[in-house]
Order: structure tokens, then sequence, then C-alpha cells
């Protein structure tokens, strides 16, 4: 088995969908705010509809992956963001049907589905942002528009974290550990 490197950011979404589109939203800014901060080499940034296959293929021999998503609870405060991480072994249980993701089969069952087959990547972390409105239509509300800066400081945060771990433990980043 090959052994993981690098890191993936995968902003999960539907811009067509009001605060759906957070995911891609996000993604947008890191890749503006790269010219003045640039990620560690091997950050990759990418879209994603949710399609469990295509997440695979994302994050599959990453050794971090980071997941922007909305999320829509009952009662929902919009902009406020979730964060959690999931190591291999440690399977989320997938939330009821339509509760909070928009997406038929969701994370959840797609990182099941990958650590099953072996094909997950070493460690995942969730970011969930509360969205008011996922009607037909562009643009974010305002209050899910506000949390993007701070939630892309936070993702920067974790990735550098992870490449300076990575440094402390004596391998090169992003290399295969031998």
């Amino acid at each position: 088995m090959k052994p993981l490197a690098g890191t993936a950011v995968i902003g999960i979404g539907n811009e067509f969908r009001r605060d759906d589109g957070v995911g891609w939203a996000a993604i947008a800014l890191l890749w503006a705010r790269e010219a003045q901060r640039p990620l560690p080499a091997g950050t990759e940034l990418a879209r994603c509809d949710g399609d469990p296959g295509r997440l695979i293929s994302l994050w599959e021999g990453k050794a971090l992956t980071l997941v922007v998503d909305a999320c829509f609870p009952p009662v929902a405060q919009p902009g406020r963001t979730h964060r959690w991480y999931v190591s291999p072994g440690r399977i989320p249980y997938p939330a009821a049907a339509g509760r909070q993701s928009t997406h038929g089969l969701g994370l959840a069952e797609a990182w099941c589905l990958a650590d099953r087959l072996g094909h997950g990547p070493g460690r995942l972390i969730v970011y969930a942002v509360e969205g008011a409105d996922r009607s037909l239509g562009t643009g974010l509300t305002p209050a899910v528009e506000a949390a993007l800066p701070l939630l892309a400081r936070r993702i920067e945060g974790d990735v550098c974290r992870h490449d300076e771990r990575t440094r402390r433990a004596g391998f090169e980043p992003w290399s295969p550990q031998v």
C-alpha cells in the first residue's frame, strides 16, 4: 500500500442552490488568497458536487482531507460553523435522510465506503456551515457570506499545522514516508 501524502481541501455543494454553495465559495476564496498566503506544497483545492465516487477520488491517498459543506439543521443559525474530524476506523454515523445534507448519499456514506475499501484519507476534518436558504438561485445569504473569511483562516491553519507536524516528525512535507 502506498504511503499517505499531501492534503486535499474539498468544497462540496451546488452554487445554484444559494447557501448550499458555501463549499464552492470557500474554495474560491482560498484560491484568491493563495497569491498572498500560499498553502504548503502538496495542497490541492477542489470543488465537488458531493458524488461519493468523486469525493473518494479526490481524497484517496491523502494524509489530510478537509471538506467544507453546508448543513441545514431544523433550527439553523446561518453562518455558524461546526468542525469535527474522523480518523480511519472511526466511522461517523450517517445523518437521517434529508435532515442536514442536500445530497442523497452524503459525506458520511462516502467516508464509510472509502474506509471499507481502503481508499479513505488518513485524517478527515469536516467544516459544516449552517445555511438558511437552499432554494434555486445564486449567491449566499449575508450571514453565510460573512462566515467565509474566518472559515478560510481556520482551514489555512489546519493545513499549516498538519504541514508543521509532518516536518517535525522528520519527514519532508508531502513526500512518501519510507
